[in-house]
């Protein structure tokens, strides 16, 4: 298990990526499902953190599943092995979610993160044994996933034996949280992985679809739920054709920037890229939620206010907006979405859901749609007259040139 090269040309996901990238679409249909149900029961904000520490053990798996692989991935018979032994993992803690998000219950989830991080310490020591350059941070990689892993464990058994007070879970859980995420700059401090960046901005893009397909699902699911009540009705279809702009939009934003070339000329800053994702997806997630039910709520009464159903699409669109400026603005030359067209757009957003009072949620989510689309053309504009200038100035200067040439 050798590293594959920094600069191997047309890198591209594998079909085992793929294959596995789809036993994380379940996870993430459920996660997004019990987060609906907390909204529509008004729950939403009692289920929040819940749900943000499900979803942090979903979205580091895939990461750190897709770093490894973007350095590691051989494509033998072992490799393949110990992957299908990750996907199981990954089904596992599908299957606890609604144990956990529910009812505080993260026992089956631990079972399914174990599952998956001993698979992926496996690999770890594969690599370390066959790569002599890369095996003191793969070493390192090994035996830190490995303590932390034992963290998880014991915050397990303390919390189901009653040793762990129940006001220390989370702290607990923060600081593991802390652990994990710190692991790769510590393990990386020897010598670096040799990620492909184009490999990695292909990844995190199908990933950012696959968060964007589970909003869709989430939003047909409340079609279908309000298609049973009372049928095809006015805010019944402008909410769900809101939602599917609005999706729309956020989708044309976040591939603005090709992220490849910016990791490539600034691997620095990986970390920090990589590592805001985890507010984009989570943020994507709770969108497809709150979407979900404010189509419901056209057909069937929900225990959520109206105002806090605009809430709970507005501040996941507003947090996606606001984080995608910050990755993009990592590894790109120059801002592709202006910081004030953004906060503007962001302000916007989070100032409508007061006026579902009156003018009810449809409405609300027009707007929010409506916003996130005149995003859209003012950064197409603003790109075109930059294009503009920079072809006048090209040609200035090719005009300039000949002349100098001639004299």
């Amino acid at each position: 298990m050798s590293a594959r090269s920094i600069d191997e040309p047309h890198r591209v996901s594998s079909q085992l990526e793929l294959l596995f990238d789809l036993t994380f679409v379940v996870a993430v249909a459920a996660v997004t499902a019990e987060l609906a149900h907390a909204v529509a029961d008004g729950r939403g904000l009692g289920e929040l953190v819940p749900f943000l520490q499900v979803f942090f053990a979903i979205w580091w798996a895939w990461m750190n599943f897709t770093w490894f692989a973007s350095a590691y991935d051989t494509d033998d018979v072992a490799y393949r092995l110990l992957t299908m032994v990750q996907m199981a993992g990954v089904l596992v803690l599908a299957a606890g979610v609604p144990a956990a998000t529910g009812h505080g219950d993260f026992s089956v989830v631990t079972v399914g993160y174990l599952i998956m991080r001993m698979a992926l310490v496996a690999q770890w020591v594969r690599a370390g044994v066959d790569d002599p350059v890369s095996r003191r941070t793969a070493l390192r990689y090994a035996a830190g996933i490995t303590v932390v892993q034992t963290g998880w464990m014991l915050r397990f058994l303390l919390a189901g034996t009653g040793v762990l007070p129940s006001w220390c879970e989370l702290p607990f859980f923060l600081c593991l949280d802390v652990m994990e995420v710190a692991l790769p700059r510590w393990a990386e401090r020897v010598r670096p992985t040799t990620w492909h960046p184009h490999h990695i901005a292909e990844r995190y893009g199908l990933f950012t679809i696959i968060l964007l397909g589970e909003s869709v699902l989430a939003a047909s699911r409340g079609v279908e739920g309000a298609l049973d009540a009372d049928g095809i009705t006015w805010p019944f279809v402008v909410v769900s054709f809101s939602g599917l702009v609005l999706l729309f939009a956020l989708w044309w934003l976040y591939f603005l920037v090709q992220a490849g070339e910016g990791l490539r000329d600034r691997r620095q800053r990986s970390y920090l890229w990589g590592y805001g994702h985890y507010g984009i997806f989570a943020a994507l997630a709770a969108l497809g939620a709150g979407l979900e039910v404010a189509v419901t709520q056209t057909g069937h009464p929900v225990a959520a206010s109206p105002v806090a159903l605009g809430y709970w699409v507005a501040i996941p669109a507003g947090v996606f907006l606001a984080l995608l400026w910050a990755v993009h603005a990592l590894v790109a030359e120059e801002p592709v979405i202006h910081p004030v067209a953004v906060l503007s757009c962001v302000v916007v957003v989070v100032s409508l859901p007061p006026a579902t009072a009156r003018a009810g949620v449809a409405t609300v989510v027009a707007g929010i749609s409506a916003a996130c689309v005149l995003l859209v053309v003012v950064t197409i504009a603003t790109a075109a007259r930059r294009r503009a200038r920079l072809g006048e100035w090209n040609s200035g200067t090719a005009v300039t040139s000949s002349e100098a040439a001639l004299s």
